[in-house]
C-alpha cells in the first residue's frame, strides 16, 4: 500500500529502499583509507556543532561530534520504535533493519527488510531534510522527516547542535489504531574527546601526515538521566556529574524531548540498560506501548546508561496527528592541542556553561515549524526550476551536507572575527583545513550561500601568508617513490599556505599541515588566493571594499613570492619538475597550461583589485596617500608581467588543438582542467587569457578525450590521457582517476562556453557513480573505472554549486 504522507516529499530526492543493501559498492584505492561502506545518510545537526548521521537501514552511526575527528559506529540503543495494535492485533519494531549482532537488546524486535517483494518502505534525502517513509509492515501510514535548521544565509540557527524529527501519523482504515512512538539514546557525555592529548603523528604508507585518535567510547562515569519538563514540553536530559575542573572537550549535556499533545500520553524509563537484553523498556512497550515511568537520577559508576521516552496515541479512521521529537547536544568546546580550545559559534545564543541542551531542544519544539518553511523557501526557487533536471536538484543540495559533517568547525564571536571563524576539512584521510587548491573548485557553495563565512575563511589565508614557520620536516611523497626526502621549512614567509591546520594543533594559527609535498614550492596556490578574494569580493555584491584592503598585503606578498619561481625571466613560473599543484602525484616541467593559466587570470584579478582600492579612500588621508602610491607602482608591475606572459603562454603551450600538459615533459597528454585560469577570468568578468576559439577547441578536445573516448563517458572525465583516450602511463594514478570536483568544475567552463548540454552529460555520469554506488553522503576525491575510490568526504565535490552559478 503506497503511503499517501509521501506525496508531500520533493520529487528530487536521493531515495532508497529502507535496508536495501548493494551488490557491488565502490571500494577504497588504498587499504590505509577509511572505507566505512556504503551505508550513509544525511548528516544532522548545525555547522560546526558537530554532527550524526542516520543511514538508509535506520541505525545511527556516524558520530562526527568531536570537531575534525570521525567515528562510524552503530549505537542501538539510539532508536526510535513503533507500537501499532487495533482490535485484533499488536505489533512492535525498533526501527533498524540492523539488529545488534553482540548480543546486546535481544529483546527487541527490529524492522523488516522485505515482507514481500512491494518492500517495507524507502528513506529519501534531499540535504537539509531527510524521510523514513514507512510501508507494508504499519496498518497506519508513517513517515518521520528528519533536518536540522540550516538555510541560505542565515548565521544563527544554522550553527545550532539539534535535530528535528517529525514524525506524521495517519490512520486509512475502518477501525481505531494505537501508536506509541519511543525515543531511546544512549549517555555519550565525555565520550567525544581524544584520550591521546599529545597523539605522535606519523606518515602513513600513502605519504600522508595523520595521528592517533581515540574517543573516549564508553567511558560514561558520573553519568546520569533525569527528566524534564514545563506545561508543553517534555524531555530527558543526559549529563554528567560537575568535577572542579573547568569544562573541558566532551563535557555537556544532551537532551531528547517532544511536545506534550492533548490526547497523547507520555511515558518514560530514565535509567536501563543499553548493555543489556533491553527488556526493561521493551517488555512494556510491545505490550501495549508504555513505559514503567521509571525515574532514577543517580550518577553511573561507570555503566552504560539509557533513557527512552514515548507517546502514545489513538487514530480513528481518517484521523491524522503531527508529532515532533527532538534531539540537542550542548558540548561547547573543541579542542585541538591539548589546551587549545575553542567555543562553538552556538554558544553565542546559548551560553558556555554546557548546561543547555533542554533549552536548545526547547527552542526547537517552539521554531521547528518556522525553521522548517525557511528551508523550503530558500529550496523553493531551485525545486520549482523546469529547466534543471531532477538528478541535478537532488545532488546540488545533498552534496552541501560536506558543511555538516565535513569536521566542520564555527568558532565563537569575537572582535577580529564578528561571526567566528569557519572551516572544512580536505576530507577525512587527509585530516586538514580548507585546502587552498581544493576550495578553489569546492568553495563555490559556501560563496553563494554563506558568503560572510566564505570571506573569514579567505581573511585567514590573508593573516597566513604573512607568517613563517622554520619547523623542518621530511616530505612524505617521497617515501612513496622509495626515494630519499628533502628536509623542507613548515612554512616561508610570503608563500601562501596550502591549508589552515589541523584539529591535532591549532587551527586557524598553525597553517601548512600537510607534508605529503613541500606546499612552500606549489605554484598554484598564490594564484588560488589572489583569485578567490578577487571572486569573493566581486561575487557577494562588490561593495565589501574593507574586504580587498583586509587582503591587499597578502596578494602583493604572495605574488611577490610566486615570481620568484620565474627561473627564466619570461614572465611566467616554472613547474620544477616535482608534483607543485593540486594534481600532487603528477609531475610538470616548465611553463604549464594549469599554473601558467591561474597566474595569468591572478593577474588580471590583482590589477582589477587595485583598481578598485586606488578609488576608495580608506582610512587616514596621509596614510593613504603613500599607499596610494605604492599601489600604482604594484600595478604596473602586474600589467608589465602580464603583457610578458601573455604571449609566452602561447608560443610554448598552443598546439593547434588543445594547451599542453606544459613546455618542457614532451608529453602529449590533454588535461581535462588545463584552462582552469580561463575559467575563471571569465567567471570575473577579467579578459580572456587565451583567444575563445582556441579556449572552444581545447574543451572540445578535452570533452572528446577526457570524457567520451575514457571508458566511453561512462565514469566521467579522466583528470589526463592522450589525444585518442589512452593513457600515456597505464600505472599513472592522478592522470587516470576521475575527480569528481574537477568533473564539476569542468562541467561549469563547459556551460561558460555554450556546452550546456554537453555539460549535464558530463556531470549526469558523475552523480551516477556516486549515488547508485554507494558513495552518497561521503563523495570522495577521486573514482577509478575499477569501482575504486580515494578520499571520501571530499571537499572539492561542493564544485557543483559552480555549474549552478554558471547557469545563472
Amino acid at each position: 500500500m503506497i503511503n499517501q504522507l509521501s506525496l508531500k516529499i520533493p520529487s528530487c530526492t536521493w531515495s532508497r529502499p529502507i535496508g536495501l543493501g548493494w551488490d557491488k559498492p565502490y571500494t577504497v584505492r588504498y587499504a590505509s583509507n577509511i572505507d566505512d561502506g556504503p551505508w550513509h545518510g544525511m548528516p544532522l545537526g548545525g555547522f560546526g556543532a558537530g554532527c550524526i548521521g542516520r543511514s538508509s537501514r535506520g541505525d545511527f552511526n556516524l558520530w562526527h561530534i568531536d570537531g575534525g575527528e570521525h567515528t562510524f559506529k552503530n549505537v542501538p540503543a539510539c532508536q526510535f520504535s513503533v507500537f501499532e495494535s487495533n482490535s485484533t492485533f499488536s505489533q512492535a519494531y525498533a526501527l533498524s533493519t540492523q539488529a545488534p549482532n553482540d548480543g546486546t537488546l535481544k529483546a527487541w524486535q527490529w524492522y523488516p527488510t522485505t515482507p514481500s517483494t512491494e518492500g517495507t518502505g524507502n528513506y529519501h534525502a534531499l540535504y537539509p531534510r531527510s524521510w523514513f517513509v514507512y510501508e507494508n509492515v504499519f496498518q497506519a501510514q508513517l513517515t518521520c522527516e528528519q533536518f536540522s535548521p540550516i538555510w541560505a544565509g542565515n548565521y544563527q540557527e544554522t550553527s545550532y547542535p539539534v535535530a528535528i524529527f517529525l514524525w506524521n501519523a495517519h490512520n486509512p482504515t475502518d477501525v481505531a489504531i494505537t501508536l506509541s512512538i519511543m525515543l531511546t539514546w544512549q549517555n555519550m557525555v565525555g565520550w567525544f574527546t581524544n584520550a591521546v592529548k599529545s597523539p605522535q603523528v606519523r606518515v602513513r604508507d600513502d605519504g600522508s601526515p595523520v595521528y592517533e585518535y581515540q574517543p573516549r567510547w564508553g567511558e560514561s562515569q558520573g553519568n546520569y538521566n533525569q527528566i524534564v519538563e514545563n506545561t508543553q514540553q517534555f524531555g530527558c536530559v543526559l549529563g554528567r556529574l560537575g568535577s572542579d575542573q573547568p569544562l573541558q572537550e566532551g563535557d555537556g549535556t544532551w537532551c531528547i524531548a517532544t511536545l506534550k499533545q492533548p490526547q497523547a500520553e507520555v511515558f518514560y524509563h530514565s535509567r536501563w540498560n543499553p548493555e543489556g537484553i533491553g527488556d526493561e523498556v521493551w517488555q512494556s512497550f510491545a505490550e501495549d506501548g508504555s513505559l514503567p515511568n521509571y525515574l532514577d537520577t543517580t550518577a553511573t559508576n561507570n555503566t552504560q546508561l539509557g533513557a527512552a521516552m514515548a507517546l502514545r496515541f489513538t487514530l480513528q479512521p481518517g484521523e491524522t496527528l503531527e508529532i515532533p521529537f527532538v534531539l540537542a547536544w550542548d558540548l561547547p568546546i573543541t579542542e585541538f592541542a591539548a589546551g587549545v580550545n575553542y567555543y562553538r559559534r552556538y554558544t553565542d545564543f546559548f551560553g558556555k556553561s554546557g548546561n543547555n541542551a533542554w533549552a536548545i531542544a526547547s527552542t526547537a519544539l517552539e521554531e521547528y515549524q518556522t525553521w522548517r518553511s525557511q528551508i523550503q523557501t530558500w529550496q523553493k526557487p531551485i525545486l520549482d526550476r523546469e529547466d534543471l533536471p531532477n538528478w541535478f536538484k537532488m545532488a546540488l543540495f545533498n552534496e552541501l551536507y560536506d558543511l555538516t559533517s565535513g569536521g566542520t568547525l564555527w568558532s565563537a564571536a569575537s572582535e577580529l572575527d564578528p561571526i567566528g571563524q569557519f572551516a572544512v576539512l580536505e576530507c577525512l584521510d587527509y585530516r586538514w583545513y580548507e585546502s587552498l587548491d581544493v576550495r578553489l573548485y569546492g568553495s563555490f557553495a559556501l560563496l553563494m550561500l554563506f558568503p560572510e563565512l566564505e570571506k573569514s575563511v579567505m581573511r585567514a589565508f590573508a593573516r597566513a601568508i604573512p607568517q613563517g614557520d622554520d619547523t623542518p620536516r621530511i616530505i612524505g611523497y617521497y617515501m612513496t617513490i622509495k626515494a630519499e626526502s628533502p628536509i623542507a621549512v613548515r612554512k616561508v614567509t610570503g608563500a601562501t599556505p596550502h591549508d589552515l591546520g589541523a584539529p591535532n594543533e591549532h587551527v586557524w594559527e598553525k597553517t601548512n599541515y600537510t607534508s605529503y609535498q613541500d606546499c612552500n614550492l606549489w605554484k598554484d596556490l598564490g594564484s588560488d588566493f589572489v583569485l578567490q578574494v578577487y571572486r569573493d569580493f566581486l561575487l557577494t555584491g562588490a561593495d565589501d571594499v574593507e574586504f580587498l584592503a583586509d587582503c591587499w598585503n597578502a596578494i602583493v606578498q604572495t605574488l611577490d613570492y610566486l615570481k620568484t619561481f620565474d627561473l627564466d625571466g619570461d614572465g611566467i613560473p616554472e613547474n620544477s619538475g616535482a608534483p607543485d599543484q593540486t594534481f600532487d602525484d603528477w609531475r610538470l616541467e616548465g611553463v604549464s597550461a594549469y599554473c601558467g593559466g591561474l597566474w595569468l587570470a591572478a593577474l588580471e584579478a590583482a590589477i582589477a583589485i587595485s583598481d578598485i582600492l586606488l578609488t576608495h579612500n580608506l582610512g587616514d588621508l596621509s596614510v593613504f596617500s603613500a599607499r596610494r602610491c605604492a599601489m600604482a607602482v604594484q600595478k604596473s608591475i602586474y600589467e608589465t608581467w602580464l603583457q610578458q606572459s601573455l604571449p609566452i603562454y602561447q608560443e610554448k603551450l598552443w598546439n593547434g588543438q588543445y594547451y599542453k600538459l606544459d613546455s618542457e615533459s614532451g608529453s602529449d597528454v590533454v588535461m581535462a582542467d588545463q584552462l582552469c585560469g580561463q575559467f575563471y577570468a571569465r567567471l570575473l568578468d577579467l579578459p580572456d587569457i587565451v583567444p575563445s576559439d582556441r579556449a572552444l577547441c581545447a574543451l572540445k578536445t578535452v570533452y572528446e578525450a577526457c570524457f567520451l573516448k575514457f571508458c566511453n563517458g561512462e565514469f566521467g572525465a579522466a583528470n589526463g590521457v592522450r589525444p585518442d583516450g589512452s593513457p600515456e602511463n597505464p600505472k599513472a594514478t592522478h592522470p587516470l582517476e576521475v575527480w569528481t570536483g574537477i568533473n564539476f568544475g569542468l562541467a561549469a567552463f563547459l556551460v561558460q562556453m555554450g556546452m550546456k548540454d554537453e555539460a549535464f552529460r558530463l556531470t549526469q555520469a558523475v552523480v551516477q557513480q556516486i549515488y547508485d554506488n554507494g558513495l552518497q553522503f561521503r563523495t570522495p576525491e577521486a573514482i577509478t573505472a575499477s569501482g575504486t575510490f580515494r578520499a571520501s568526504t571530499y571537499l572539492r565535490a561542493m564544485a557543483i554549486w559552480g555549474i549552478y552559478l554558471v547557469i545563472n
